[in-house]
C-alpha cells in the first residue's frame, strides 16, 4: 500500500487536529481553509502538472505560492482581500508544517515572507431606519413563509447577527419566556454572546414558533429557520430572502435602497442606529461580538455626523469675547491688496 506524502499527512493533521483542537477555530474557518487547499491542489494539477498523489511539501516554494495567488486573481478573478485570505490560510499551514519538516525550513521561511496586498478601504453599506422598516413591511404575514421571513430578517436586524449566526440558531438559543428576553449567538472563534431582544421581536418569535411547533420541547435542537426541505439554510438562501424583499421595497421607494446590498448590511445598519442613539463604542463592540473596539471604530469613521457632533460638543472657547478691530497702516493695506491681485 502506497504511503501518503508529507503534504497529505500534514494537511490532514492541520485541518483535522491542529485547527479544531489546538487552535480552537470555528467550523466556518476550517471550511474556508479547506477550500484554499482545494484550490491549491487544482492549481498544482492544472498549471504545475503535479498530481495530488505526488504533491509534497517540497513542491511548495515561494515562487509556486506567488504563482498560485496570481492565478487566483488572474484566472478566477478574486479580489485582493480574497487573495490575502488564501495567503493567511497557507501561512498558518506553513507555520504548522515548519516544525515537523526541518529539511523544508528555508522554503517555509520564504513563503512566510510573502507580503499581503494593500486593499482599498471601502465605505460601509448600511440602511437608514426608514429603509429597514420598508423592507420589513414587504413579507406577507398571512402566509407561514411570510411570517418566517419577517421573523428572520427582523431578528437579524435587532440582534445584529452575522448570517451564519442566524443560520445556526435553534429554539433553545432563545430565552423568550421570562424577562430579560435574549438570544444567545454562537459567533466567531467559537465565542457566545447574549443579546437582548425587544418585546415586539419576542411577540413575532412566539407567533412564528407556534405555527409549526418549534416551541415544543422535542424541537428545541432543530434549526430555527429551516429551508423548504426542513434543513439549515445556506448563506445564499438567506441572501435570496433579503433580496426578494429589497426588490419589492425598491418598487415602493427606490430612493431609500442603495444600489448594492448584502446581508451584512443589516448588521451594519443596526450598529449605525446604535451609534446615532449615542451608545458608546465599547458597548457596541460587545453587542456585535467584536474582539477589539478598533474594529467597531469603523462605524464612527463612516458616520461623519457622529464625528461632527463629538467635536462640536467638545468645543471650548479659547479666544477673548471682545476682539478689537484692527486699524492698520493704510500703506500696509495697500501692499496686501497688491499681493492678492
Amino acid at each position: 500500500m502506497k504511503q501518503p506524502t508529507d503534504f497529505a499527512r500534514l494537511t490532514s493533521g492541520f485541518l483535522g487536529e491542529y485547527l479544531p483542537n489546538e487552535k480552537g477555530v470555528s467550523a466556518n474557518t476550517i471550511k474556508s481553509y479547506s477550500y484554499t487547499f482545494i484550490l491549491l491542489i487544482k492549481y498544482m494539477q492544472q498549471i504545475r502538472k503535479v498530481s495530488i498523489n505526488r504533491l509534497t511539501l517540497g513542491h511548495l516554494t515561494r515562487e509556486v505560492i506567488v504563482g498560485f495567488l496570481d492565478w487566483l486573481q488572474e484566472e478566477r478573478k478574486c479580489s485582493d482581500a480574497t487573495r490575502n485570505q488564501r495567503l493567511a490560510a497557507l501561512s498558518s499551514f506553513i507555520k504548522y508544517a515548519e516544525y515537523t519538516s526541518v529539511s523544508n525550513l528555508f522554503n517555509c521561511h520564504q513563503i512566510l515572507s510573502i507580503p499581503v496586498k494593500k486593499t482599498a478601504q471601502h465605505s460601509i453599506e448600511y440602511l437608514t431606519l426608514d429603509a429597514v422598516k420598508l423592507i420589513l413591511q414587504q413579507p406577507d404575514i398571512d402566509k407561514p413563509k411570510g411570517i418566517r421571513d419577517l421573523t428572520l430578517l427582523s431578528l437579524m436586524y435587532e440582534s445584529a447577527a452575522r448570517v451564519q449566526e442566524i443560520i445556526d440558531l435553534t429554539p433553545e438559543s432563545l430565552f423568550i419566556v421570562n424577562r430579560p428576553y435574549r438570544v444567545i449567538l454562537h459567533g466567531k472563534a467559537d465565542k457566545y454572546r447574549s443579546v437582548p431582544l425587544p418585546d415586539k421581536q419576542v411577540e413575532l418569535l412566539r407567533k412564528y414558533m407556534a405555527q409549526d411547533g418549534r416551541s415544543n420541547r422535542e424541537n428545541v435542537k432543530k434549526t430555527l429557520f429551516p429551508n423548504a426541505q426542513g434543513q439549515k439554510m445556506t448563506r445564499n438562501g438567506v441572501n435570496n430572502i433579503l433580496m426578494k424583499y429589497v426588490k419589492m421595497a425598491k418598487e415602493k421607494n427606490a430612493s431609500l435602497m442603495p444600489n448594492h446590498l448584502s446581508c451584512h448590511a443589516i448588521r451594519h445598519s443596526k450598529a449605525m442606529q446604535l451609534l446615532e442613539s449615542n451608545v458608546q463604542l465599547i458597548h457596541i463592540r460587545d453587542f456585535l461580538g467584536h474582539k477589539s473596539v478598533l474594529t467597531t471604530e469603523i462605524y464612527a469613521r463612516t458616520n461623519s455626523k457622529y464625528t461632527f457632533e463629538a467635536v462640536k460638543n467638545a468645543y471650548k472657547n479659547i479666544t477673548a469675547d471682545d476682539i478689537p478691530v484692527w486699524e492698520g497702516d493704510d500703506e500696509l493695506m495697500k501692499m496686501l491688496r497688491e499681493l492678492v491681485k
